[in-house]
């Protein structure tokens, strides 16, 4: 009984495995993948993956193996192999996606993990509004130094566009279109670096500012911003970046003011409606 079983189950298994679909194959690349230490198995396959993309044998759009073969290559678990590619995938490094055509792919960065940590920073209240102002400074202050070096007549126009259209905004008396087109002008800027790292922490600023003036909710449009911003395209476009710098200094210093203002004023507002209630 035992020995007929064995053999008839031994064939089956064999035959099945046989018949199976091939695991999708391995790209083609010359990878220093090594067996890792069982006591810090997890960080030494996320290590080893991140050395394979750093050194460019993994790219975006390669396609890891599948779990098994992984798994038999590193010498862990599936378990364990899971959490390190999990890890990856929350850092933004990878997708995992499951299904047929499923697996573990990398991902073409574009810093959107690093836009969100900055901007979870806010909501948690580990920065306050002043903060998010001197960070501002400093980074528009080396935006700006380097955009004055290697901006063009195409970057020239959608920041005289932007400001034409946060003119037409202010006619319309329409707040939250003119504050998303004045932060816009900001990113314009920042594009206009060709720096992606610039980019990528002004774009996570100015996420928070968004959220920021979204919070407060409406109020009285200023009247200051808009002269501001022509004499700062008078400087920028003559390529005096310390003069171009400055005068943004002075309109995010005053723009801080305000917001904090409105910001106390509301929150005394809302501890007399409570004190009546």
């Amino acid at each position: 009984m035992t020995r007929t079983a064995t053999g008839k189950s031994g064939n089956t298994v064999a035959a099945a495995a046989a018949k199976e679909k091939p695991a999708a194959r391995w790209p083609a690349l010359d990878t220093g993948f090594r067996r890792v230490q069982v006591a810090r198995a997890f960080d030494d396959i996320a290590g080893q993956i991140r050395g394979e993309l750093s050194h460019g044998r993994l790219k975006a759009g390669d396609r890891l193996p599948a779990e098994r073969d992984l798994a038999v290559r590193f010498g862990v678990s599936r378990n364990t192999l899971r959490e390190a590619l999990r890890s990856l995938e929350i850092a933004g490094l990878i997708t995992l996606r499951k299904g047929a055509t499923g697996g573990a792919f990398v991902n073409d960065t574009n810093g959107e993990t690093i836009v969100t940590g900055i901007q979870d920073m806010f909501s948690l209240g580990a920065v306050t509004a002043e903060q998010i102002t001197l960070a501002r400074i400093s980074i528009e202050s080396a935006i700006i130094r380097a955009a004055c070096e290697v901006h063009t007549a195409g970057d020239i126009k959608r920041l005289r566009e932007n400001l034409e259209l946060a003119a037409e905004a202010t006619r319309r008396n329409d707040f939250f279109a003119r504050a998303n087109l004045h932060l816009e002008f900001h990113m314009i800027l920042a594009r206009a670096t060709r720096n992606p790292i610039l980019i990528v922490v002004m774009e996570a600023l100015i996420g928070i500012m968004r959220q920021f003036i979204y919070s407060i909710g409406s109020q009285q449009i200023a009247d200051y911003i808009l002269p501001s911003r022509k004499r700062f395209m008078q400087y920028f476009e003559a390529g005096n970046a310390d003069a171009a710098m400055a005068e943004m200094e002075r309109h995010l210093k005053r723009v801080n003011r305000n917001y904090l203002a409105l910001l106390e004023e509301r929150s005394k507002s809302k501890e007399i409606v409570a004190g009546q209630s």
